[in-house]
């Protein structure tokens, strides 16, 4: 038997984003942001409203990295999206995290974040969700594993529950993507 809920913005899992920008003076900004993801090919999207400063910013600079929060620094991602870069304009340095600049768009970087999209502007769209063309990912070499790829184990990306308001950690593997199905196909 199921339970109706009726409508929810519920989706599982919801990455906790954090969008670094810099505002009018130069300063770096940050905000956390769950409603986002793959647009397209090498495309995001991310839900904002007009009136956030992060918004306000893309405009200007035309650009903006999409830091993962991960479970070491659950706290900080936190306190970026209850506090707004209108009202606090040196949030990220209250958090205790330092912004880097990033070689490929006019936006920062947080170091302690262990991996970024970084993303050109492509538009921002009438209902105000922004659009980035991903130029480059980088990530940290302490999430990478002995291949030099990004390791889920090493990396601990959170998410955000919606349901109970609460951030959770990635699980295990469970399986291959692209071939455990290939079992049922060719039966």
């Amino acid at each position: 038997m199921r339970k109706n809920f009726g409508k929810q913005s519920w989706m599982y899992p919801l990455p906790v984003l954090i969008i670094g920008t810099y505002n009018e003076d130069g300063t770096a900004n940050a905000m956390n942001a769950a409603w986002g993801g793959i647009y397209d090919t090498n495309q995001v999207c991310v839900c904002l409203s007009a009136d956030h400063k992060t918004t306000i910013n893309i405009k200007n600079r035309k650009a903006f990295t999409l830091s993962f929060a991960d479970a070491a620094h659950v706290k900080e991602a936190d306190y970026l999206g209850i506090v707004s870069g209108n009202k606090v304009p040196d949030k990220l340095a209250k958090a205790g995290l330092h912004p880097m600049k990033s070689e490929f768009v006019d936006a920062p970087l947080i170091e302690e974040l262990p991996m970024a999209l970084e993303c050109r502007l492509i538009k921002i769209t009438e209902d105000g969700d922004v659009i980035g063309e991903i130029v480059n990912v980088s990530a940290d070499e302490k999430i990478l594993d002995s291949q030099g790829k990004i390791s889920p184990a090493l990396f601990q990306p959170i998410t955000f529950d919606p349901v109970n308001n609460a951030y959770l950690t990635l699980g295990g593997k469970v399986g291959n993507a692209f071939h455990d199905g290939m079992e049922l196909k060719e039966s």
